[in-house]
């Protein structure tokens, strides 16, 4: 039986970014695990968390899912501190990793390979304000060409660090100008029956 680890990392602001969608597509999730017969455990970073036992959900988990708003082209700083906690937590600890894989006798090589959570599977799942037509667009002033995934890249490289697998990212644009929140939910089901079975 698979076990999937769920984490919010919405950031309440009042007026402008409430958390509908995210608590929404976290749902679907959740509900996407119930039809499974997969087992998950959530965490509402924004409600509380303990480093410790998010490092044990990390090593439970075979897959981890991560919901966040993209805020300044980045995560929420709730994520961040998350980020900083739990993974010292699981290096303290060595449970997710042991180092950053360099030895001394040759310290320009392989950094990036100590983690241990080889065989576990990550996905990000996003929501931008921004219409889908500023991603990979040459045409678009903000990115010249670059990617919404290029924009988080960051945060599953903290994966791959640990030796998780970063699979595709999932995004859903124009959140607030024009939502289409039945196209999210009918697409990111085809995400998750695509890369979560």
């Amino acid at each position: 039986m698979k076990h999937v680890h769920i984490i919010n990392a919405h950031q309440y602001y009042k007026g402008i970014s409430e958390g509908e969608l995210t608590r929404t597509l976290t749902q679907t999730t959740k509900t996407f695990c119930e039809e499974m017969g997969y087992t998950y455990t959530m965490t509402t970073i924004d409600e509380g968390y303990a480093p410790e036992e998010e490092v044990d959900h990390y090593v439970k988990a075979d897959y981890i899912v991560l919901h966040t708003p993209v805020y300044w082209f980045n995560t929420p700083w709730i994520h961040k501190k998350y980020v900083d906690e739990v993974f010292n937590a699981g290096l303290g600890s060595g449970k997710l990793l042991t180092d950053d894989g360099r030895t001394r006798k040759d310290p320009k090589k392989n950094y990036g390979t100590g983690g241990l959570m080889q065989g576990r599977k990550m996905t990000m799942v996003t929501s931008w304000n921004a219409p889908e037509e500023f991603s990979g667009n040459n045409d678009q002033y903000l990115l010249s060409g670059r990617t919404a995934d290029d924009v988080v890249y960051n945060v599953g490289v903290n994966y791959r660090f640990c030796g998780f697998e970063v699979l595709p990212f999932f995004h859903c644009f124009n959140v607030i100008k024009d939502p289409q929140v039945d196209s999210y939910l009918n697409d990111y089901r085809k995400h998750l029956n695509t890369y979560l079975v």
